[in-house]
């Protein structure tokens, strides 16, 4: 609603007349002539907060308009207000956020847009009256200044160039003002640079050396703020300077310096640049190294010559270079060595001292036991030994264990170098051995006597005298195509030492392989393991290997099953592994075989059988109820050894059918006490045939006679017996009352009576009952008896048929009808 009379008082304010829609309100009349009117300058930050008053006074109502600066057209309206009740026209948030309180315009976030002129136009009550004011406000707006950036006109300069530093800002209320620092590339305070042309935004360096290298900041200013721009690197280019090379340690000679052999060396070089000199280092024109140090760990002799050090710039692309003289001294490689040799015929010694090499040469002596240093020093004045020396000394006067020493002496050595060595004699005495090539081409004697100083000189000889090869020290090898004719002959190795006034031999005679058997016949068991033993007898076998032949004339091999073929350097054993008759049986043969000829052993093997067990009888064989099993018993006859039983069987011969096949295991591996055997598993449309074997081990005894299975006992003949004469004693009281009546009324049943009486024998007084009885009394056991059929037993008659074999005219007589179903079930 106050909006609504705002909007009224508009055209009030223009024509100076009341309106109509204010009509509600008290009149109070409108002093024109005394307006005020008041011009003033304000100014404000962009991004801060300005307030625009209209008066000193809080007017009643106030209407603010804005012009831009610099603009022509017609003023827009900003806002209007009266009392607490403001409206902001659209579009003021283009000059900031515009709030209205109090008549006071206040724009917060200011933006630079809102630079122009401000007009207020406000009604100030006055008692009795309504005051207009008028204000003007040129608002102007600051901009604060951004933070400067340096652009150098090149990041890197080359010394003796000129270069110029821009500092540019991209906003910022002028005037602006502008100052420069510098810091030195190794860091330190930021100063002003002093002696530097330019001034303002632009630093200029003219020309640029290497002390202008570092960071330039650059600081802008004007009446709001100050910012620094962030530090830009200057890099200034230059060198390298000449080089200087340095030594350590230092030891300088004319036209270079010195190192003696395995010091350390340090070459050091220096030649100033930007960006940092690459250094290479050159020997001898050759590249060895690249760095500013060049180290040369335990220098050696063939490291002496020139060394450069080539300096480059690679920016710059210059290079520059310096070159000394290294000279080393050193002493000759490793140490002075001593030998000692026989001489003049193996009768003296030649001790000899050699230490080649060095610069200058080492020099040499000789010094043996109680002798004194000065002497031989003043003996070796006249002709002093470099490199080598030579002392001979007589065999014959030289004790065994003598010692003698060499002293080297040489300028880089702080202390003489020695070696020594003793003469003696090797203990024990030389040792001969003898070994064939492959496949027995060549033998090969060797005969050695490790040790000794000087070593020992051996030499082979023949039996007859003949020296054979030449003559070696510590160790000989003589080499003889193999033959035969090697076999029994003697060969002696002479070996002979200076110290030594006897020499001494060893002897090696050349023999074909000894062998020697534990046992030449062996006797086992069937199933049982042999073992055949075969060993070595001496000691010279020139490499032969011992081969076990079976009877067969095969070589044995190792790893097979049947053969355990065990060997060593000694012996060589064969063990047959169960044995069988008569197939393991025969002679086996250790072979062994050299150079110079064979060697055979033979080894009878003999397997023997286990004694015959006793002979078996089937005692019984039946069927079971369900045909598919049966009983079997059995009994020994005789005596003899057994482990077990077998029980044999095979589908019976029947006529007009196939020849019966062979037999199979039905049960194996019984114990030796049992008598008897529950067979299952048969075909009860098959006839089976059963025969038992005697087993003692591997040896099966005679089979027993073959017989087929009898029958099962009939199971239900006691019920059907209980009924048979339980229905014939029924009969017969039935029947003898039947009599008794037709006697009686004789005359009713004249026919019957008849019948009954004439018919009948005078010499059958009573019915025959008996024999009808005699086969329901029958006992189990006898019927038993009487279904078993044994073939080969004792009894001449034949087996029974089983029931279901009879005739049917016979199966029709037995009473098994009616009563069998009715008297059986209980």
């Amino acid at each position: 609603m106050g909006g609504s009379w705002l909007i009224c008082l508009l055209p009030a304010l223009v024509a100076e007349t009341r309106p109509t829609c204010c009509a509600s309100r008290p009149a109070q009349p409108l002093d024109a002539g005394s307006a005020s009117y008041e011009e003033r300058t304000v100014t404000g930050v962009r991004g801060r907060a300005v307030e625009l008053s209209c008066g000193p006074a809080v007017p009643a109502v106030v209407f603010w308009s804005f012009t831009a600066a610099g603009s022509t057209g017609p003023p827009r309206a900003v806002a209007v207000g009266s009392g607490l009740e403001a409206v902001v026209a659209p579009g003021v948030g283009a000059l900031g956020q515009a709030s209205l309180r109090n008549g006071t315009l206040e724009l917060r976030e200011l933006r630079a847009a809102a630079a122009g002129r401000f007009f207020c136009q406000g009604l100030f009550p006055e008692p009795g009256r309504l005051r207009v004011g008028y204000a003007a406000v040129m608002l102007r707006v600051l901009v604060p200044v951004s933070r400067p950036f340096v652009r150098p006109t090149a990041a890197v300069a080359v010394e003796g160039t000129e270069v110029a530093l821009m500092c540019a800002v991209r906003e910022g209320t002028a005037p602006l003002s502008f100052s420069w620092q510098h810091r030195e590339p190794r860091g330190g305070a930021l100063a002003a640079p002093m002696g530097l042309g330019g001034s303002g935004a632009e630093l200029r360096l003219a020309p640029a050396n290497r002390s202008h290298a570092g960071w330039y900041v650059c600081t802008a200013r004007n009446e709001v703020n100050n910012r620094t721009s962030e530090p830009i690197y200057l890099d200034i280019v230059y060198g390298p300077d000449e080089p200087a090379i340095s030594v350590e340690p230092f030891s300088p000679e004319q036209g270079g310096f010195s190192a003696g052999e395995r010091e350390d060396v340090v070459l050091s070089c220096l030649a100033p640049s930007n960006p940092p000199s690459r250094y290479i280092w050159l020997h001898n024109g050759s590249q060895v190294h690249t760095g500013q140090t060049f180290v040369i760990a335990a220098i050696a002799r063939g490291q002496a010559g020139t060394y450069t050090c080539l300096a480059e710039n690679t920016h710059l692309q210059t290079r520059t270079q310096a070159t000394i003289i290294l000279t080393v001294y050193y002493p000759p490689a490793g140490s002075p060595s001593c030998s000692a040799l026989a001489t003049a015929d193996l009768q003296d010694v030649a001790l000899r001292c050699r230490w080649p090499g060095g610069f200058p040469p080492a020099q040499l002596r000789w010094v043996g036991p109680g002798e004194e240093e000065e002497e031989e020093e003043e003996e070796g004045a006249a002709g002093p030994s470099f490199s080598m020396a030579t002392n001979i000394r007589p065999g014959v006067t030289t004790r065994n264990g003598s010692s003698f020493a060499c002293l080297a002496t040489h300028p880089t050595l702080r202390e003489g170098a020695m070696c020594r060595t003793t003469l003696w004699v090797p203990a024990g005495s030389p040792a001969c051995t003898a070994v064939a090539t492959k496949h027995d081409e060549f033998v090969m004697l060797r005969c050695c006597w490790e040790g000794g100083m000087p070593p020992a000189t051996l030499r082979w000889w023949d039996s007859r005298g003949q020296a054979l090869g030449v003559p070696m020290p510590s160790a000989t090898v003589l080499v003889l195509r193999a033959n035969v004719s090697l076999g029994g002959q003697d060969f002696i190795c002479v070996a002979t030492h200076p110290l030594q006034a006897a020499a001494a031999e060893c002897h090696l005679r050349l023999d074909v392989p000894k062998l020697e058997v534990e046992r030449s016949e062996v006797a086992v068991l069937e199933g049982g393991e042999a073992r055949l033993v075969c060993r070595w007898c001496g000691v010279t076998h020139l490499g032969a290997k011992m081969v076990w032949y079976d009877p067969r004339e095969r070589e044995v091999p190792p790893g097979m099953a049947k053969y355990w073929l065990e060997q060593d350097e000694a012996w060589a054993n064969l063990t047959v592994r169960d044995a069988e008759w008569p197939g393991d049986g025969g002679t086996y043969r250790c072979t062994a075989a050299n150079a110079v000829g064979t060697t055979s052993l033979p080894v009878h093997l003999r397997v023997d059988r286990y004694p015959a067990p006793p002979n078996v009888t089937i005692s019984k064989l039946r069927y079971m109820r369900a045909r598919t099993e049966v009983r079997l018993e059995w009994r020994t006859q005789g005596t003899g050894n057994l482990t077990g039983f077998v029980v044999q069987r095979r589908q019976a011969k029947k006529p007009q059918r196939r020849a019966p096949g062979p037999w199979e295991t039905a049960a194996g591996d019984i114990e030796p006490h049992s008598r008897d055997r529950r067979l299952g598993g048969l075909d009860p449309t098959v006839v089976y045939a059963f025969r038992v074997l005697a087993v003692n081990h591997r040896t099966a005894g005679h089979p027993s006679e073959v017989q087929t299975p009898a029958e099962p006992p009939f199971e239900a003949l006691p019920a059907v017996t209980g009924a048979a004469v339980a229905g014939m004693l029924v009969a017969v009281v039935v029947s003898l009352l039947a009599v008794r009546c037709v006697a009686r009324h004789r005359d009713n049943l004249p026919w019957l009576h008849d019948l009954l009486f004439h018919t009948a024998s005078p010499e059958a007084p009573e019915i025959p009952s008996t024999t009808e009885d005699a086969p329901a009394t029958t006992s189990r056991e006898d019927r038993a008896e009487w279904g078993q059929g044994d073939e080969g037993g004792p009894s001449t008659t034949a087996p029974a048929e089983p029931l279901s074999a009879l005739p049917d005219a016979a199966a029709a007589d037995l009473p098994v009808d009616v009563p069998i179903v009715v008297m059986a079930t209980p």
